[in-house]
């Protein structure tokens, strides 16, 4: 079982300010900093409409044991930085990068190589650096999309329709 991952190195925005003031059509600077937060947000919100991490960040996250390992939590990966675990007599050890290599969304053995026995209970710390290295067209203009709603109309308004954004990251969204 995974553990809800942990950003240790925050996120690296997809988008830049210029490029949100240029969807917004503003060339002032009194509201970067309302920009600003308006990128992370638009951006989490698609993430979690694709399940898939679009800003590079590294995270941390936990599992319970080495079979988890054929399908990590968070896509896309881009390395694997670190695997901690602690034996089996109560010490923490790094997995040598020699024993495994990242496949797709899975940590699998190389060829002739073992996991190591760990602890009882104990939990397996994967060190990851995640998100798009290229972040597709369509991800980053259905972002700059719902950060110009959101920066338009400020107060809640009816989301149940199918929008623009729906559209673009519908063919981006991972299972």
């Amino acid at each position: 079982m995974w553990y809800t991952p942990t950003v240790t190195v925050a996120p690296t925005e997809p988008v830049t300010i210029a490029e949100a003031k240029r969807q917004v059509r503003v060339d002032f600077s009194d509201d970067d900093t309302i920009l600003t937060d308006l990128i992370a947000v638009a951006r989490n919100h698609a993430e979690k409409y694709c399940g898939a991490l679009w800003a590079t960040q590294t995270v941390e996250v936990e599992a319970s044991g080495w079979q988890d390992f054929c399908h990590l939590p968070v896509t896309p990966v881009q390395s694997v930085t670190a695997i901690a675990y602690v034996d089996t007599d109560g010490d923490e050890q790094t997995l040598a990068g020699t024993v495994y290599e990242l496949r797709g969304d899975a940590i699998v053995l190389k060829y002739g190589q073992n996991w190591p026995a760990t602890q009882p209970r104990s939990l397996i710390t994967v060190t990851a650096i995640v998100g798009a290295e290229d972040v597709p067209p369509a991800v980053k203009h259905a972002i700059l999309l719902r950060l110009a709603d959101l920066y338009e109309f400020r107060e809640s308004e009816d989301d149940s329709k199918w929008t623009s954004f729906d559209s673009l990251l519908s063919n981006h969204r991972y299972y």
